[in-house]
């Protein structure tokens, strides 16, 4: 922490993982101290809780600490229920008039007596002035643009970019259907805040429409089968089981009842406002996070334009589908992205349970281990339940309205500390919390010595208050058709089929000889109005092929289904035809299915002996053309996994470079921790060989000149090595050095002496310096180009397991033409 007055130098500490928040505030004297206050960004990890009142100063610093995250380049998924978060956007490199003009508040300007453009003009100064007196500028402004996007997404609406929960039905990944408990909370919290949407407060133990949907959900999602609300609305008119409990569901639920449940879902399907619901882009944590391109994005998710079922309903979604993407990621201790919600009040009470609770549980309980910071405001701080905050490590708690709403912090905090075994002072606290003004906050870090009071500092963004829906659409509208993520309804590509045009069909399977191997390609997805099922008659072949490469620490086999096409003639399969598909050998059938009809197959599929031709041939023509592509960091040396796209890829070498880094800093601590200790016992010495007389003033100088003084060394050791209990003592040990040395007389000496020490002291912060730039000039794996390498099969590490005829399922319209039903 720089205690000598100087402007904070932010360049030289952007890239070291520290937040730069504020400065530190004496509350005695009502002024702020010089130097700043940095917040390492890894202690983010252990979770963060911050409380004020309206007006505190609440909202600049948690907008703050997302902007200091940004230009770190870590991602955010921000919920915003006031629609005042959107501020993040309005980011003014040049800090001109006319950059202001269009998001002032008019009403503030009729208030103050200006026109709109007179009070545009006053704005641009005062950030400009603001700016300038936290050490910062434009340049830093348009910094934090260049270091990540931001994007506001309004679910249910137009106003910003759309958000479909289509997504948020499907089956989750096979690690959370694995996870029993997982899977029982994931099922619970959406199926609570489907039907609170619409309007049936159901108890999960007692509800049969409760019961019901999360049987047909478990169901479904134990079976990988993806669901919707028009599939769910057919399932529940026609149970995918026999039986809930051990009543049969007749007894349980009877039809009548559960048509009655299929309208209330139907309705809301028909609804035209609940379209926007299901258009736009996708609930997907990991496009969310990152663009297209890998660069980290705060995606902003505006909510103050739905009522509350529906808020409830969208939030409980998104933290279902935050969990579903946390548990897929590896372990760290390094930050990796943040998720924060503005105003928490009536989604983590203390007493009741809505669905949002216990998926927020979970992130407290679980999130730190895989470097997601969960960070909760609110203005409410009574209707919190502190006991699930119990173990977050990291509080900012700004002025609060009422003795209650003290009462209640304090016994947050209380719990905290308990937690960390940290010695909690009620009554020093209590002093503390009723010196808050605006902007001035107390910091409780259990990975500091003691709390810090603090002044927040200048916000980057334009504080103007909640954004308009019209506003917001007018911040979105360059960016809504480039498309900022992945699009909610993307349809796959079909497999080709030979048959595009209509085919003589037979209802009866033809003959063929038994030794020729044939399978049945399951038939997938409704019938089609009108279409009937046809099977058609291609070779399909399964296949492993294995690549190898012991340099690069390769070893990764790739199974294969492939289907191609076959005919009379001189090249009976032309494998250069052929496509994948996504089925295994285990999913192949056994019979066709009910009332499907056949095309006839060509002769040459008759004889048993051609199989083992393909056979060879497939084998030949996987070795000609199959090849693993992987990407090579020149500068790391790290090599990307086999299917690793390169935006996964440059993430994950983002994702060690910080981890790396962060080892790097905290080596930085301990190499200069010990020196500067070691010269600030020197210096000490010296000032008491080079004072005369020991008089109160003279030690108070001296307990001043042992601080390490302004620098970003200072900053960076500041609360961690250089407590104020060291700094007591040392002034202690300095009065009675004073009273031992009074006859001393060679203080000429004594003051090159004196002069030499601080000299050293200037080399070490210049040492550290070069070392601290050195660490921000690394590599930046987003724009550091890589190296392309293929990797060949041998032929003796191809296996072709089975060729056999396959029997594959088409829908034929009434036109004649025929649709690949397998896909």
């Amino acid at each position: 922490m720089s205690l000598d007055g100087k402007k904070p130098a932010a360049d030289d500490f952007e890239k070291l993982g520290v937040l730069y928040l504020g400065r530190p505030y004496d509350l005695a004297v009502k002024q702020a101290k010089p130097g700043w206050l940095l917040y390492d960004s890894k202690d983010l990890v252990t979770h963060a809780v911050c409380v004020g009142m309206t007006g505190s100063g609440k909202t600049g610093l948690c907008l703050a600490l997302l902007e200091e995250a940004a230009i770190d380049g870590i991602p955010a998924i921000i919920v915003d229920p006031k629609g005042d978060l959107g501020n993040l956007m309005l980011t003014f490199p040049g800090l001109r008039t006319e950059e202001f003009r269009p998001w002032i508040n008019e009403d503030d300007a009729r208030k103050k007596g200006l026109s709109p453009d007179e009070y545009a003009a006053q704005q641009a100064d005062l950030w400009k002035r603001g700016l300038a007196e936290w050490g910062q500028s434009g340049e830093r402004i348009q910094r934090l643009r260049e270091a990540a996007e931001v994007a506001i997404y309004t679910p249910g609406s137009n106003a910003g970019v759309p958000i479909s929960i289509m997504q948020s039905f499907a089956a989750p990944a096979a690690d959370v259907r694995d996870d029993a408990e997982l899977l029982r909370e994931r099922i619970n919290t959406t199926v609570t805040g489907l039907l609170g949407l619409l309007g049936i407060d159901a108890d999960p133990i007692q509800s049969r429409e409760h019961i019901l949907l999360s049987t047909i959900f478990n169901h479904c999602w134990q079976n990988e089968e993806d669901l919707d609300l028009a599939s769910l609305i057919h399932a529940i008119q026609t149970p995918p089981v026999a039986k809930i409990g051990v009543l049969d569901i007749e007894s349980f639920f009877p039809a009548k009842d559960r048509f009655a449940l299929a309208m209330k879902l139907n309705n809301l399907l028909a609804a035209p406002g609940f379209q926007a619901w299901l258009e736009g882009e996708a609930l997907d944590i990991r496009s969310l996070l990152y663009t297209p391109a890998g660069k980290p994005r705060h995606a902003i998710f505006s909510i103050a334009h739905l009522n509350d079922a529906e808020r409830m309903f969208f939030v409980t979604l998104l933290l279902g589908q935050v969990i579903g993407w946390m548990r897929a990621q590896s372990g760290t201790t390094s930050l990796r992205a943040i998720f924060y919600m503005d105003e928490i009040f009536g989604y983590f009470p203390p007493v009741a349970n809505p669905p949002s609770k216990q998926p927020l549980l979970t992130l407290l309980k679980q999130a730190r281990a895989f470097g997601l910071g969960v960070v909760l405001a609110t203005q409410n701080p009574v209707d919190l339940d502190y006991k699930g905050l119990a173990n977050t490590g990291t509080w900012f708690i700004g002025r609060l309205q009422t003795e209650r709403d003290k009462a209640r912090v304090l016994e947050g905090l209380e719990g905290a500390s308990a937690g960390s075994g940290q010695r909690f002072d009620r009554t020093r606290m209590e002093q503390i919390l009723a010196g808050l003004g605006n902007r001035i906050f107390l910091m409780h870090n259990v990975h500091e010595d003691e709390p810090v009071v603090f002044e927040t500092r200048w916000c980057l963004s334009y504080l103007r208050g909640p954004l308009t829906r019209t506003q917001i659409k007018t911040l979105m509208d360059p960016v809504r058709g480039k498309g900022v993520g992945v699009k909610g309804e993307e349809k796959e590509k079909s497999t080709a089929s030979p048959h595009s045009s209509p085919l003589t069909s037979h209802a009866s399977r033809p003959m063929l000889p038994p030794d020729v191997p044939q399978y049945f390609v399951p038939l997938r997805g409704a019938k089609p109005s009108g279409c009937e099922a046809v099977y058609a008659p291609m070779v399909l072949a399964s296949a492993q092929v294995r690549f190898t490469d012991s340099k690069l620490g390769i070893d990764v086999t790739e199974s294969v289904t492939l289907l191609a096409p076959m005919a009379d003639g001189p090249v009976a399969v032309d494998w250069e035809q052929a496509s994948s598909i996504d089925v295994t050998v285990a999913d192949l059938e056994q019979a066709p299915a009910v009332g499907a009809q056949f095309l006839a197959p060509p002769a040459v599929a008759a004889r048993a002996k051609h199989y083992a031709d393909w056979n060879k041939e497939c084998a030949a023509w996987l070795y000609r053309t199959r090849q693993l592509e992987v990407l090579r960091s020149p500068s790391t040396k790290e090599v990307s996994k086999p299917g690793e796209s390169e935006r996964d890829f440059r993430l994950r070498l983002q994702q060690a470079g910080r981890e790396r880094r962060d080892q790097a800093v905290e080596a930085l601590r301990k190499k200069y921790a010990p020196k500067i200790a070691a010269i600030q016992d020197r210096i000490r010495r010296a000032e008491q060989i080079k004072a005369k007389q020991a008089t109160e003033a003279r030690t108070s100088q001296v307990q001043a000149a042992i601080t390490v003084g302004a620098s970003l060394l200072g900053a960076f050791l500041g609360r961690k090595t250089i407590s104020a209990a060291n700094i007591g003592r040392a002034a202690t040990a300095i009065r009675g050095a004073g009273r031992a040395i009074k006859e001393s007389k060679d203080v000429g000496a004594a003051e090159e002496n004196l002069a030499a020490l601080q000299q050293q002291l200037a080399d070490i912060e210049a040492q550290f310096k070069a070392e601290s730039e050195a660490l921000a000039a690394a590599i930046d794996p987003l724009s550091e180009p890589l190296e392309s390498i293929s990797i060949k099969p041998t032929k003796a590490n191809i296996t072709v397991k089975l060729a056999a005829l396959a029997w594959t399922p088409h829908w034929r319209s009434p036109d004649g033409s025929l649709l690949p039903a397998w896909s």
